[in-house]
């Protein structure tokens, strides 16, 4: 599928155009990378990826976890 963004602001596209060299992407890959971030974030992640990512951040305590699930669930 095709996608546009028309009228794009010139300081957005430069960004765009910095992030992308940032990442050593182009900007039709570094569009898609945000753009799939994106879809991804709607997603409701299973117990084991909650677990994952606990054992990423290297939380140690339930409290801790609570709090990043607490705010997850409230930044929705």
């Amino acid at each position: 599928m095709n996608l546009s963004i028309k009228n794009a602001p010139e300081h957005v596209v430069m960004g765009l155009r910095r992030r992308a060299a940032r990442h050593h992407r182009s900007l039709q890959g570094e569009l898609l990378a945000i753009v799939e971030a994106a879809a991804r974030e709607d997603q409701i992640a299973s117990p084991e990826q909650v677990l994952a990512e606990v054992r990423r951040l290297g939380l140690e305590t339930p409290s801790e976890s609570a709090a990043i699930l607490r705010a997850a669930r409230d930044s929705r």
